[in-house]
């Protein structure tokens, strides 16, 4: 007997395959972290532009709070769409917040800069990025569920954990974009005009994915549901102001994806910034140790995706959290060794006028004084890649199955708005938090591991919180919601 999403053909939804609707949630997905990204790496570049002229330091401080705002709006973002998600419907939802993204990055593209507009361009580029922000903390809770609601309850985590790669993919077209863009021309063109192509591109990616979107039909589940009229009137309401709910989704943030947040930022971003800040790698190794070894750690998203359909969600995922806690220390004790400079220690500074902390790591010499660390001469490649892969990996545990159990949390009515906060606090602000806590950490202690203290609490108590109170959903069958086997 099939289930309920094998035979959706036959009960008159959607008669195209499953694979169709993850490539045009996941394409979608994708290009809205490309738009998010292509910001924060034309950070160097665009910050002079941008911002008043005689102070680059305090225009990259400006800039990098503009681009913070992005992270910081993502949970009102989820609130605005998940309602439309659960009012209106899923595809509409993710249909505005792609337009939206697309459209607001494609205007940076042709945006006056500071020396033609005055504040007009700083002003009009801080309602960009709070509008980027809003779009996305819509755009990941639409995909998910869009995906979930179309798939057999057997293979969820299989198949949402599709959704779970595109924000790796979205750095990886960005940096891709950028660099092809920069190897046609001088690096004088790229800093007076090259660097809108990166941002008019996206144009051309949202319309593709547009049309993509515009031929699917709405979720099988959703469109159920409101035809036999059993959509919330007042989703934000039934979401929050009901405990039994309200009590799910802080279990959700507390218990699986505030760990998951730091646990996703440790792996990738701080390891980045360890590599190039403590440990005086070289910034282009650096990015490259991390490109290698998320593109060795992709394929583990669907691995642990899979797995979970066979032994549960919240095994993998509090695994993936206590395996880091303990293991993090060691890991990034061996990243040290293999750098080879011997560096034991950070020195801070504040810049006066800015504010910004500055680091500079500290070796021995001859006569075992302590002293400016040089730039890793000759770090051991292999092994750094290997220990982030590993790092990579503990985030594909946690990552991979987390669409799925934030679905199957949480009933199809209130589904959208319901998962979206949970997901959006716990990256964007506890996630979000890992490379500035870091930051101050080590420039605070001067101990260069101190970064990992907070990564590694967050870690713990979603550990605490996800064993004792989270319950696993991996057996619960969201399609009995609209008539269960068909």
């Amino acid at each position: 007997m099939a289930s309920r999403a094998d035979a959706i053909a036959v009960s008159g939804t959607p008669d195209y395959s499953i694979w169709r609707v993850i490539l045009a949630s996941s394409v979608g997905t994708m290009i809205e972290w490309y738009d998010f990204y292509i910001f924060g790496s034309l950070a160097a570049v665009l910050s002079p532009k941008f911002y008043p002229a005689g102070n680059d330091a305090i225009a990259l401080i400006a800039y990098l709070s503009t681009f913070a705002v992005g992270f910081l709006v993502r949970p009102f973002g989820a609130l605005f769409f998940g309602r439309i998600g659960d009012l209106v419907g899923r595809k509409y939802a993710f249909l505005v917040t792609l337009t939206i993204m697309g459209g607001a990055t494609a205007i940076i593209g042709f945006l006056p800069t500071f020396a033609t507009a005055g504040w007009f361009a700083p002003f009009t580029l801080l309602l960009i990025r709070v509008l980027q922000g809003l779009a996305l903390g819509g755009e990941y809770g639409g995909a998910a569920v869009y995906v979930a609601e179309h798939v057999p309850d057997g293979k969820r985590g299989f198949y949402t954990s599709f959704i779970q790669i595109t924000a790796t993919l979205g750095l990886f077209v960005s940096l891709l974009v950028i660099v092809a863009t920069q190897s046609f021309m001088t690096k004088e063109a790229f800093s007076a005009w090259g660097w809108r192509i990166p941002f008019l591109l996206s144009i051309l990616l949202v319309s593709i994915s547009l049309y993509i979107r515009l031929k699917m039909k709405e979720s099988p589940i959703f469109t159920s549901i409101k035809t036999a009229g059993m959509t919330s009137l007042q989703p934000l309401k039934d979401a929050f102001g009901k405990w039994d709910n309200l009590k799910r989704v802080l279990i959700s943030l507390l218990g699986a994806t505030a760990g998951q947040g730091v646990v996703w930022y440790t792996g990738q971003f701080y390891a980045l910034f360890y590599l190039q800040t403590i440990l005086k790698v070289n910034a282009t190794i650096a990015n490259y140790i991390i490109a290698g070894a998320l593109l060795l750690g992709m394929p583990f998203f669907t691995v642990f995706g899979a797995l979970s359909d066979r032994i549960g969600r919240k095994k993998i995922m509090m695994a993936g959290c206590l395996i880091a806690v303990l293991t993090y220390m060691p890991i990034y004790k061996a990243m040290e060794r293999a750098a080879g400079n011997n560096v034991e220690t950070v020195k801070s500074a504040k810049n006066k006028v800015t504010g910004a902390i500055s680091l500079t790591p500290l070796t021995r010499d001859a006569n075992n004084a302590l002293v400016p660390a040089k730039e890793a001469a000759n770090p051991n490649l292999p092994m750094l890649v290997l220990l982030v892969f590993v790092q990579v990996i503990y985030v594909c545990m946690v990552y991979g199955p987390i669409a799925a159990y934030l679905v199957e949390a949480f009933p199809a009515k209130i589904r959208y708005t319901s998962l979206s906060l949970p997901y959006h606090i716990g990256n964007g602000v506890f996630g979000g938090l890992v490379p500035l806590i870091g930051l101050s950490s080590c420039a605070t202690t001067g101990n260069i591991y101190a970064g990992l203290y907070y990564p590694m609490i967050v870690a713990s108590m979603t550990f605490i919180v996800g064993s004792l109170l989270l319950k696993e959903t991996h057996g619960h069958k969201i399609w009995d919601e609209v008539g269960g086997m068909k």
